[in-house]
């Protein structure tokens, strides 16, 4: 399925999910930046929803309860997305609410969060950019989630160089990350393209650079 049916599995998954409060806050908090975020940034980078919880409730430090943008949550990776959007009110927000804002970033740090934070107009008008971000954030930690017995300790770290940068990769990238030669580069790099690990990304007769398949993408 494309973005938009997927998209309306997704909503519809969590609003059956929540009650009171929590489904209150996904129906009148999960706006324009939030679906544009997950349209012109997600969608791109990973092809599905897995993992990711939108307006995902946590304890205040405050002994109350806030609401993150989005939560992408799996075993001992916990990461904080924040679109933020520009506008009157933060011309006015008081120095105490400024001041409170920042304890509250610093709490989730303190409690084992990764925060990453989009403006509205970087998600509207660089999503590239943002999409490279989001793969190297979650590919830093993901880089041992590729569940392949059959790679060798070259091909799992050419996987992870790639997962990190999260743009296309070229041979002397991977001889300089490596400390290898041009031959065994080129090896490396064609068996994982016949795992459908890696794919052309440009060149024709001689391949200029690889991404990664769509294998891996879904894997993240």
């Amino acid at each position: 399925m494309g973005f938009e049916e997927e998209y309306k599995v997704f909503m519809n998954a969590h609003l059956e999910a929540r009650s009171g409060e929590r489904l209150r806050r996904l129906e009148e908090g999960h706006n324009q930046a939030e679906m544009l975020f997950l349209k012109q940034v997600w969608w791109p980078s990973f092809s599905h929803f897995r993992y990711l919880h939108p307006e995902y409730e946590v304890d205040d430090f405050k002994d109350g309860k806030r609401y993150l943008d989005f939560a992408y949550i799996r075993p001992a990776i916990r990461i904080c997305l924040e679109i933020d959007g520009y506008g009157p009110h933060l011309k006015n927000i008081s120095r105490w609410q400024f001041s409170d804002n920042l304890e509250r970033q610093n709490q989730l740090v303190i409690d084992g969060w990764t925060v990453i934070r989009f403006s509205y107009d970087q998600v509207k008008e660089h999503p590239r950019r943002c999409q490279q971000i989001l793969q190297q954030v979650i590919g830093r930690w993901l880089g041992d989630e590729i569940d392949q017995p059959s790679l060798s300790i070259v091909e799992k770290e050419v996987i992870r160089l790639a997962i990190r940068k999260g743009e296309a990769i070229s041979p002397k990238e991977v001889q300089k990350y490596l400390e290898l030669s041009d031959k065994p580069v080129k090896k490396v790099l064609s068996l994982l393209v016949d795992k459908k690990l890696l794919i052309p990304a440009s060149g024709t007769k001689r391949v200029c650079t690889y991404r990664l398949g769509n294998q891996v993408k879904q894997a993240i």
